[in-house]
């Protein structure tokens, strides 16, 4: 099978409306991530076939519980899962940062070459980081445990903000809060020819 159609197939079970367009950048980009894989080791696997499942479908597993409009991608790597929810929301803005600068330049290229014009890349270190904007939802793919996640970038997040992190099985995670977080949901997701178990953690400041 070909990874179009790989990908084409993971898309249209979970349900997710694309234009062959975005579907189209989502093959480039995946041709970039292995191209500069061999240089730069954005991501310990190396076979495309398994980029599609294990980077692409699962970074479009979490699109539909998602919201607008300023996003933050908290140790982002290679780009994911900022880049394809980039491509997947051209009206939303997307920051991506990781504080590793070969993982950020090759991320700067992909959205230079992906003609991604909501896409910004800051190489910091997200304790460290004061811009000038803060945003409506924070995402991590791989970044830190829950509790060290919402700490270190609490200082990010806009009023009315929430946190969005990507896990396996979360639940011993989330038993250790800092204080005045709260869980809203713990949302389960199928992803197309990914065995392991995934899940989306939402989370944010409880109402006083």
């Amino acid at each position: 099978m070909s990874l179009a159609q790989q990908l084409s197939d993971g898309i249209a079970a979970m349900g997710i409306p694309v234009t062959p367009e975005q579907q189209q950048k989502l093959l480039d980009y995946l041709t970039l991530l292995h191209k500069w894989n061999a240089v730069y080791n954005l991501t310990a696997i190396r076979q495309p076939e398994q980029m599609v499942s294990h980077h692409l479908l699962d970074s479009l597993a979490v699109l539909p519980h998602l919201w607008p409009q300023r996003w933050l991608d908290v140790g982002c790597g290679g780009g994911l899962p900022g880049i394809v929810l980039a491509v997947m929301q051209p009206e939303w803005s997307f920051t991506l940062l990781d504080s590793n600068s070969k993982k950020t330049g090759f991320v700067q290229q992909a959205a230079i070459e992906l003609g991604l014009h909501n896409v910004e890349v800051r190489c910091e270190r997200v304790e460290q980081w004061k811009p000038g904007q803060k945003f409506d939802g924070i995402i991590s793919r791989a970044f830190a445990d829950v509790s060290d996640f919402v700490s270190l970038t609490r200082h990010l997040l806009a009023d009315g903000g929430r946190w969005a992190a990507m896990k396996g099985v979360p639940e011993q995670e989330l038993k250790c809060l800092p204080d005045g977080i709260e869980v809203e949901k713990v949302i389960t997701l199928r992803v197309p020819e990914l065995e392991a178990a995934r899940s989306l953690v939402v989370l944010g400041e409880r109402k006083k």
